[in-house]
């Protein structure tokens, strides 16, 4: 769009934080229920580990939804398509806040990430449509960054208005943001011409590539991991450890500032310490989430005020750090790669929801989240094969 213009004008820059807003509002609409999942399971009577499955199903049908748009959405008017989206996942929202019975939760849900894996299908070309090619690193990083901030803050921002009011709140705010990200695009962002679509075997191509594999293999493995922990921190703070009110609310936001904290560490070093930065971060989460796993009601709270930190900053770090790699190492082949990472991304928030409610099966919270450390600790292997990129 101004691809031969050095100066961008403010309204396009507008328009990119509209984007990331609504990339905050979409991954916070999928990660909410993991912060009031008590309540849920409370207002629906079903268990802990059934309702984890509105977490994990709703990631699950958004991974196929992103690979299948990539070849569906093509041709179609970038703004007209985001705005339409935003505006299925406002509705999605509304009604899973007015959900009468968990099937109808379950509906709403669904229909919210189809818009999610639509939305993730095509916003990874949209920062470089609009700015120079110098500005697109920044128009990428604020985008994608809405990613990032709600994977760490969304969930104890959810967990804080339920407590404050009740749980239906969470989705509404989430439904209000939505309505403002849909307006702010429709208002800001130009019109912009649809990408050439993908070709078919254009997926195929990448995943020829060991170097792909390797780091998808990684991305699996470690955000499985994740997730299967992360599903139930509240009920593991709030049972296990016996972290109750206000201090749990605190505990949450404790997490999601390290995660900020982890932003700005990867932005300060990832270009020069790429494979050191993730490889640190994994450790410093298995670390974090053993910690976690070894505490009882008699550790000090800020014991696990720094464990959360450690895990905090170190998820915020790998989330950057092997979508980076991917870019850094893609090249032409950059669409069909993050298509592919999104989509993989996606399917392991759903499978550690889904894998964690098993194994709360046959074992504890406690006994989840040492599971999830060797987990952590195992997702190393591939990450220390890989060489450093080199641009």
């Amino acid at each position: 769009m101004h691809a031969s213009n050095e100066t961008v004008p403010w309204r396009i820059w507008v328009a990119v934080i509209a984007l990331g807003v609504s990339t905050f509002t979409i991954v916070t609409t999928e990660l909410a229920p993991i912060g009031i999942l008590s309540q849920l399971a409370d207002s629906f009577q079903k268990s802990e580990a059934t309702t984890g499955l509105v977490v994990s199903v709703y990631a699950w049908l958004a991974a196929a939804v992103a690979l299948v748009s990539v070849f569906l959405f093509g041709r179609f008017p970038r703004k007209g398509l985001l705005v339409a989206l935003m505006t299925i996942l406002a509705v999605s929202n509304v009604v899973a806040a007015f959900a009468p019975d968990f099937s109808s939760l379950m509906g709403a849900r669904m229909a919210g990430a189809i818009a999610h894996g639509a939305f993730w299908a095509i916003i990874g070309t949209v920062g470089a449509q609009l700015v120079p090619a110098r500005y697109v690193g920044v128009a990428t990083s604020i985008i994608f960054g809405g990613v990032s901030v709600a994977s760490v803050i969304g969930v104890p921002i959810t967990n804080a208005l339920a407590r404050e009011y009740v749980w239906d709140t969470a989705f509404l705010a989430i439904a209000a943001l939505a309505v403002v990200s849909m307006i702010a695009i429709g208002i800001f962002l130009p019109k912009l011409p649809a990408p050439v679509p993908l070709q078919s075997g254009a997926l195929r191509e990448v995943l020829k590539e060991k170097l792909f594999i390797r780091i998808y293999g990684a991305t699996a493995c470690a955000i499985t991991a994740h997730f299967a922990a992360f599903t139930y921190i509240e009920p593991l703070l709030s049972t296990s450890i016996e972290v109750t009110g206000q201090t749990l609310s605190i505990l949450l936001f404790t997490f999601g500032a390290a995660g900020i904290l982890g932003n700005i560490i990867t932005g300060k070093l990832i270009d020069r310490y790429l494979k050191a930065l993730i490889s640190i971060a994994l450790l410093a989460m298995s670390i974090g989430v053993l910690g976690l796993a070894l505490s009882n009601k008699e550790a000090s709270v800020y014991l696990i005020g720094a464990l959360l930190i450690v895990w905090g900053a170190g998820v915020a770090i790998v989330f950057v750090g092997f979508q980076t790699w991917i870019l850094k190492q893609a090249g032409p082949m950059a669409l069909p790669a993050s298509a592919i990472y999104v989509a993989i991304f996606n399917a392991a928030i759903g499978a550690g929801a889904f894998i964690g409610s098993s194994i709360l099966g046959i074992t504890t919270l406690s006994g989840l989240m040492i599971c999830v450390a060797i987990a952590l600790a195992l997702s190393l292997v591939p990450v220390l094969t890989l060489k450093q990129p080199t641009n």
